[in-house]
């Protein structure tokens, strides 16, 4: 068995395996043990996807498309994303009465 895919988490391990197996590949996915090592924080690297030799490199060409057609965030016209506009506005303000609680 050889590492097909290094996943960021357990779910998209799970996800790339399910996929991998609706094309008639048969994939296993480790780490469920590990990823509870590090607390509640998310621990990466520890999810991979493995699938037996003669199947790598078909494996592999469907990881590639999959990771060439999967989707990127989009910035929104104008620049600005509405919560980090808010969060400066609120920053600003609680700022401001800080000053005014010293001054007094």
């Amino acid at each position: 068995m050889e590492i097909a895919y290094r996943a960021r988490d357990i779910t998209e391990a799970h996800i790339i395996a399910g996929m991998l197996g609706a094309h008639g590949i048969e994939a296993h996915v480790g780490g469920h043990f590990l990823q509870g090592a590090m607390g509640e924080i998310g621990s990466a690297g520890f999810s991979n996807v493995h699938v037996d030799d003669e199947d790598y490199y078909r494996a592999r060409v469907l990881i590639d498309e999959y990771e060439r057609d999967a989707p990127t965030p989009v910035a929104k016209p104008g620049g600005q994303d509405r919560p980090d506009h808010y969060a400066r506005w609120f920053i600003l303000v609680l700022i401001f009465l800080m000053w005014l609680l010293w001054r007094f």
